[in-house]
C-alpha cells in the first residue's frame, strides 16, 4: 500500500474559516488576540461598520470605518458574506477578501456576533463555529460591571442580550469555556480544533480520491 503522505498526496491547503463569538464580556477578543500572536498562519478579518472610531482604534487597523450608504452599496450588490445590526450600528465582513485569503491557504478569524457568525454558517457551510462560553453567568455579570462603563439601562439591556446569545450554543460546533486567568488554556483549546479539522477526511477528500486509486 502506498504511503498517502508520500509524495503521492499533500494536505489540502485551503485555509480554514474559524468564526469565534460568545456574549459580551466572556473575553473572546482576549483570546482571539493571543491566537493571532501565537500562530503565524491565522489572520484576521477586518469588518467594515457604520459606527464611529472609538479612541486609539485605526482604520483599516480595526474595522474599515464605512458611511451608511457605503454599507448599504456593499450588502444590496452581494459583497458581504455576513452583517447585522448591534445597536443601531452595522456591521459586516466582505466577502472578497475572506475567499480569496483562504484560497491562498491561509486561515482566517471572524470574531462576530451570533447573528452574523449563522449567517456565515449558511453562506459558507465549510466555516468551524467556535462558542465562548463563560465559567458561569454570575462570572459573566461580574465582569461586565468590572468594566464600569455601561449605564444601568445599558447594562441591563446587555445582561438581557447575553441570556438570548447563550442559547444559540447549540448551533456551533464547538464550546471553550473561558475560566478565569486561564486565558492561554482557551486559547490552546481553540488551536487544538483548527488542528483537528485540519485533518478531517472531508477537507482531504479531492487529493485522497486521487491517492485511493492508486493504493
Amino acid at each position: 500500500m502506498n504511503d498517502l503522505y508520500g509524495g503521492k498526496g499533500v494536505l489540502s491547503n485551503r485555509g480554514i474559516l474559524l468564526v469565534v463569538s460568545g456574549p459580551s464580556g466572556v473575553g473572546k477578543g482576549t483570546i482571539c488576540g493571543q491566537l493571532l500572536k501565537e500562530r503565524t498562519n491565522i489572520e484576521f478579518s477586518i469588518s467594515v461598520t457604520t459606527r464611529q472610531p472609538r479612541p486609539n482604534e485605526q482604520n483599516g487597523v480595526n474595522y474599515y470605518f464605512i458611511s451608511e450608504a457605503e454599507f448599504n452599496r456593499m450588502r444590496e450588490a452581494g459583497e458581504l458574506l455576513e452583517w447585522a445590526e448591534v445597536y443601531g450600528n452595522y456591521y459586516g465582513t466582505p466577502r472578497s477578501t475572506v475567499l480569496k485569503a483562504l484560497d491562498e491557504g491561509k486561515d482566517i478569524l471572524l470574531e462576530i456576533d451570533i447573528q452574523g457568525a449563522l449567517q456565515v454558517k449558511a453562506a459558507f457551510p465549510d466555516c468551524v463555529l467556535v462558542f465562548v462560553w463563560p465559567p458561569s453567568y454570575q462570572e459573566l455579570e461580574r465582569r461586565i460591571r468590572q468594566r464600569g462603563t455601561e449605564t444601568p439601562e445599558s447594562l441591563a439591556r446587555r445582561l438581557r442580550k447575553a441570556k438570548l446569545e447563550m442559547a444559540h450554543v447549540v448551533n456551533y460546533d464547538y464550546i471553550v469555556v473561558n475560566q478565569p486567568d486561564q486565558v492561554e488554556k482557551a486559547v490552546k483549546e481553540v488551536e487544538a480544533i483548527l488542528l483537528a479539522e485540519k485533518a478531517k477526511v472531508a477537507r482531504q477528500m479531492p487529493w485522497l480520491q486521487q491517492a485511493l486509486k492508486e493504493v
